[in-house]
């Protein structure tokens, strides 16, 4: 995982609606800090508005969500429209939790990228993300 930027790579965590478990928010914010990422946390239930705002605050380059409360059907095809409606079509939306196989691919569809299930490497995600920006960003 090498970051051919001349800037670390810059990523929003977020936890959306009234989900109230962060454990792994924070596991997987601690891990990308450790890859070399900037990584913003936002803490807990904050609305896909919100999300999107700080992402365009922070000028980030990838949006990952957590979430397991079932919403994921609502809150990434919220995110994707917001993002859409702002121009940010060259940042990485992404994320993870408890979200079956079909929803997945369903959301992935409509441009969610990579979605990883509890259990994933922290590096694969680090990888993930790293290799996104590298292939997607301008600069």
């Amino acid at each position: 995982m090498v970051n051919p930027l001349q800037r670390p790579v810059r990523v929003l965590v977020a936890k959306v609606g009234l989900d109230g478990h962060d454990r792994g928010a924070k596991v997987i914010a601690a891990a990308l800090r450790d890859a070399g990422m900037e990584v913003i946390y936002t803490g807990l239930r904050q609305t896909p508005e919100m999300v999107v705002s700080a992402a365009l605050q922070e000028d980030v380059d990838a949006i990952g969500v957590s979430i397991l409360s079932g919403a994921h059907m609502t809150v990434f095809p919220r995110i994707m429209t917001l993002m859409k409606e702002k121009g940010m079509d060259d940042v990485l939306l992404t994320g993870g939790g408890i979200i079956p196989e079909t929803d997945m691919s369903a959301l992935n569809e409509i441009g969610v990228g990579k979605l990883f299930p509890p259990g994933t490497r922290t590096e694969d995600i680090a990888t993930y993300i790293t290799d996104w920006v590298a292939t997607h960003r301008n600069f």
